[in-house]
């Protein structure tokens, strides 16, 4: 059996400090150290294409800038990252020769200084060749406070880029940090020679048409209809076997899910197959259900800045008058979805299971109300220091499980003295300004908080993370919460699992009690592919099960 990667040279305390570092971003098992294991002896031409359809529409091309779950169909197949997650949990190099440890010299004993090689036989899509200063401009340009980043988490600690040969980069990170490991996992590295000489963020061209190193190069995109990419014949990796692969937008998952029964698409990702259809597409003819977990927890995220929200009584009293078990029984067939009161998806290390548990009391709710001060008005309407409790939900236009539940949220939530309007856009829309930025008064969303396998949830809570506030991240909540900025900041700076465990569960604990944002459930995937399409897997570790296009193929 091969040996851990920290066995050897090391004493026994710090290999046992660093394997819990290890184990703490979920990467215990073992590292594939293989330079070229992904290129085959013979490479095969080729052939055919895939058509995919997506509910939700890619419009953010660029790797270094903000994007969604449905633009990482794109990004994941166009891109390359200096190392990849298998479905099993496996680190495994891509860009990089090997992902580096203790005991390949490739990180320090004390977690700080890290070494990177390497593959000298890769090239961009355009020609040019792939090296160490593409490495260096990825990192900077991410860590860089003026450059509109996805996030700067853990690479606003790096310092001292060297760039030691074209296949090979070091750095120092100004403090230990526990993810960094998985979140280069999906960093994916930039063109230097393109982008270094673009001063305008907001320049179009390079998002229009994207180079990467990936198995697929950038075909086209046609707004409101697809994305096509196409082979990359030379891959320095497995693949690609398909010619080309078309994610094709399907505004509403009736069209999508009509399309795929008759043919016109291949495979159905991005939301996936509604649940209350999922029976009848397994009833037709030549396809494939596949179900599966996955890392979303849907929620009904709160804009806590507004008015209504500041008071921890109304996000409350919403909670109690929210009918879940309707939700369960009627909205959702029975077991595509699980009740949850956390974050973290139940598969999490750090996933905290003894909660409070979620109580439906009407009653409840306006006893709360009503000591909080929130007095109804002559149309039945609460209102406290000349406040009404009036507020819109939004969620993506054409999901019609969740149109039927905003309409029960609004009779439920009207009868408390609330009036609730809805206001539905596209996804290209809702997921945009709109959602990063706060503009939303309530929405209903599906929430990854693990980036990677790392539970670490500081982009989504930290109050450094508001980009309503001018920071980088995700708290789209704008939640700003001392305590728990605090305990963030704890549970990346230590490599010990038990204490980042302890950390995440209190975490947990102060979000359940604030509610800033109402946990509904944690899904599972329901997607479909045509008999004879094969190379279709699902992993826990990215966002969209599209990671793998590379293997995707057609049965002879």
């Amino acid at each position: 059996m091969p040996r851990l990667p920290f066995q050897g040279i090391f004493s026994r305390p710090f290999r046992r400090r660093f394997l819990r570092a290890v184990a703490a971003v979920g990467l215990l098992n073992l590292f594939s150290a293989s330079v070229f294991a992904q290129v085959p002896a013979t490479r095969v031409e080729p052939e055919g294409q895939v058509v995919i359809g997506v509910a939700q529409e890619p419009t953010r091309f660029h790797p270094l800038q903000r994007r969604t779950e449905v633009d990482d169909a794109v990004h994941l197949n166009v891109f390359s990252t200096l190392w990849s997650l298998s479905p099993e949990g496996n680190l495994v190099p891509d860009l990089a020769v090997e992902v580096p440890s203790v005991e390949n010299g490739g990180i320090s004993a004390d977690g700080l200084e890290w070494r990177i090689k390497l593959r000298p036989d890769v090239t961009w899509h355009d020609g040019a060749p792939f090296t160490a200063e593409d490495v260096k401009f990825t990192i900077e340009t991410l860590a860089n406070p003026s450059y509109p980043s996805p996030s700067r988490h853990g690479h606003e600690l790096v310092r001292d880029i060297e760039v030691v040969s074209p296949t090979e980069v070091r750095w120092r990170l100004e403090r230990p940090f526990a993810p960094y490991l998985a979140i280069l996992a999906w960093a994916g590295i930039a063109p230097q020679h393109i982008l270094a000489g673009v001063t305008d963020p907001a320049d179009p061209s390079f998002n229009n048409s994207p180079v990467g190193t990936g198995p697929f190069r950038f075909g086209e995109r046609r707004p409101g209809d697809h994305v096509s990419l196409v082979a990359n014949d030379k891959y320095h990796g497995q693949g690609p076997f398909l010619k080309q692969a078309v994610l094709k937008y399907i505004p509403d998952q009736i069209g999508l899910k009509t399309q795929f029964i008759t043919g016109a698409v291949d495979a159905v990702l991005i939301p996936g197959i509604a649940p209350d259809l999922a029976k009848e597409v397994e009833r037709a003819p030549g396809v494939k259900v596949h179900y599966s977990p996955n890392q979303f927890v849907e929620i009904i995220a709160l804009n806590t800045q507004l008015p209504q929200f500041q008071d921890p009584a109304v996000r409350e009293a919403l909670y109690l008058a929210l009918d879940k078990n309707t939700v369960f029984n009627e909205i959702y067939p029975t077991g595509t979805k699980r009740p949850t009161e956390s974050f973290l998806p139940e598969q999490s290390w750090a996933y905290k299971k003894d909660l409070p548990e979620h109580r439906f009391d009407l009653g409840a709710a306006r006893a709360l109300l009503d000591k909080a001060g929130w007095k109804p008005g002559a149309d039945g309407i609460r209102e406290k220091d000349g406040t009404r409790l009036a507020f819109s939900i939004s969620t993506i236009a054409g999901d019609h499980l969740r149109e039927q539940f905003q309409q029960l949220l609004q009779q439920d939530w009207r009868s408390i003295g609330v009036d609730l309007s809805i206001k539905n856009a596209p996804s290209a829309a809702l997921w945009g300004d709109f959602w990063r930025k706060s503009q939303f008064d309530s929405i209903i969303v599906g929430l990854i908080v693990p980036i990677a396998s790392d539970p670490d949830p500081s982009n989504r809570f930290g109050s450094w993370a508001i980009q309503a506030r001018g920071g980088t991240g995700l708290n789209t909540f704008q939640y700003d919460n001392p305590e728990v900025d605090r305990l963030l900041r704890e549970g990346v700076g230590t490599f010990d699992r038990e204490r980042r465990k302890q950390i995440y569960f209190e975490i947990q604990d102060i979000v359940r009690r604030d509610l800033p944002y109402l946990p509904l459930v944690q899904g599972r995937s329901i997607e479909g592919t045509k008999n004879g399409l094969v190379g279709y897997q699902p992993n826990l570790g990215y966002r969209v099960n599209a990671w793998n296009l590379r293997d995707w193929r057609w049965e002879k």
